[in-house]
């Protein structure tokens, strides 16, 4: 089994480490390094994480304020979003207002 990132999830964890690297880098390292052991494990667990709350994903919380989605697909893993619990998932439907 593979290990791969989405755009998006590339993406949600780039604007993280920015954002806590501001006030604390050490920490945006290590939580980066967190979200990298944490999807890793996904690896040879695949099924670790929870059923998602979007069809055909799961989840798995590597830290108290965020988690990971994923797919599980027939040679790989796929990260789709590292989301913050303050964030609004799964997101509104196109054409909608939040």
């Amino acid at each position: 089994m593979k290990l791969g990132w989405a755009e998006q999830a590339l993406n949600d964890r780039e604007a993280i480490w920015l954002h806590i690297a501001l006030d604390n880098p050490t920490a945006a390292s290590r939580l980066d390094t967190l979200f990298s052991e944490s999807a890793q494990s996904l690896v040879d667990f695949p099924n670790l994480g929870r059923p998602g709350q979007m069809p055909n994903t799961r989840e798995i919380v590597p830290h108290e304020s965020y988690r990971l989605v994923y797919r599980v697909e027939a040679d790989q893993v796929v990260i789709l979003a590292v989301i913050h619990a303050a964030r609004q998932w799964p997101p509104p439907p196109e054409g909608t207002r939040s």
